[in-house]
């Protein structure tokens, strides 16, 4: 049975359609939904500030994840390969908004769980991030 509110954000995203998004998020709902649209939410954000509260909700809504939920969704997920991306978003806030501990507190947490993470584009994409970050902290 496919997941309507699942294939509603894909178009969403798909369509860089914030306003769609902004529609499908419910701060008590499904934790898969709220975990993917805060995620998408973010990145439409030009302001890191909120860009960060859309990055803390996803991290939230991962929190109440189950792996049985997302199996349900998709066999291959696992709610601990969300987590390296999702450190690395909110470091990047953080980065932004010059709180560089706490950019460096969720890079921490990025690289702690990078095991997560298979070594095929994904992962690699997320490192990168991670280097890229890095760097940017120390420029």
């Amino acid at each position: 049975m496919a997941d309507e509110t699942m294939l509603a954000i894909t178009e969403a995203v798909r369509a860089g359609d914030r306003e769609r998004l902004t529609a499908l998020w419910t701060p008590d709902g499904d934790p898969l939904h709220r975990c993917t649209v805060a995620h998408h939410l973010a990145d439409l954000c030009e302001h890191p500030a909120e860009s960060l509260a859309w990055n803390v909700r996803a991290l939230d809504a991962a929190g109440r994840l189950t792996d049985e939920r997302l199996r349900a969704h998709h066999d291959g997920l696992r709610v601990r390969g969300f987590y390296p991306s999702l450190h690395l978003n909110l470091a990047e806030d953080y980065r932004r908004l010059g709180a560089i501990d706490a950019a460096r507190r969720h890079l921490e947490e990025a690289r702690a769980r990078l095991d997560a993470l298979a070594d095929d584009a994904y992962g690699t994409t997320v490192r990168t991030g991670i280097e890229n970050v890095e760097r940017a902290i120390r420029e």
